[in-house]
């Protein structure tokens, strides 16, 4: 999952917002952490479940990398909640990746990468493989002409 963030940062340009789903320990800040050192951005990238967000700022001239993990926004009114992070500021200039956000924060950007990371399951697998599916669905023209492959050609995704 490290690698596939890593080599997906190439594609990436500032105002980009990603939404990553996936259940527990599917891989979605590991994930973001390859995104990071891709993106080539400042600190360590780990789980901002109790800070909500963390600002990576670039250590280049790319965008900042704007981590946001939404797993406790939920209460009567999450759009208020996702409002008050005031994540729209940053979101023409960074990179934003918001961990389970799906159904929560696609109203800040008509445009977006949703990713779907999942543990493979089934009779290809073998016991103790720790492999993952991952779907990923761009939604906007930013995404229309986006050639993952050329990021993606190296993985055995």
């Amino acid at each position: 999952m490290r690698e596939l963030g890593r080599r997906l940062a190439a594609v990436l340009r500032g105002g980009d917002l990603l939404v990553l789903s996936g259940g527990l320990g599917a891989g979605k800040t590991t994930f973001t952490q390859g995104l990071g050192v891709g993106l080539g951005v400042r600190g360590a990238v780990t789980s901002p479940t109790f800070v909500i967000a963390r600002v990576h700022p670039s250590l280049a001239d790319g965008p900042a990398l704007v981590h946001v993990d939404a797993y406790r926004l939920g209460g009567a009114d999450v759009a208020a909640e996702v409002d008050d992070l005031d994540l729209d500021a940053s979101l023409d200039e960074s990179v934003t990746v918001v961990e389970w956000g799906e159904g929560k924060v696609e109203d800040l950007a008509e445009e977006r990468l949703q990713i779907l990371i999942a543990r493979a399951e089934g009779q290809d697998v073998a016991e103790g493989d720790d492999v993952r599916v991952v779907t990923l669905r761009g939604i906007g023209e930013r995404w229309a002409g986006v050639d993952f492959g050329a990021a993606l050609a190296e993985d055995n995704v």
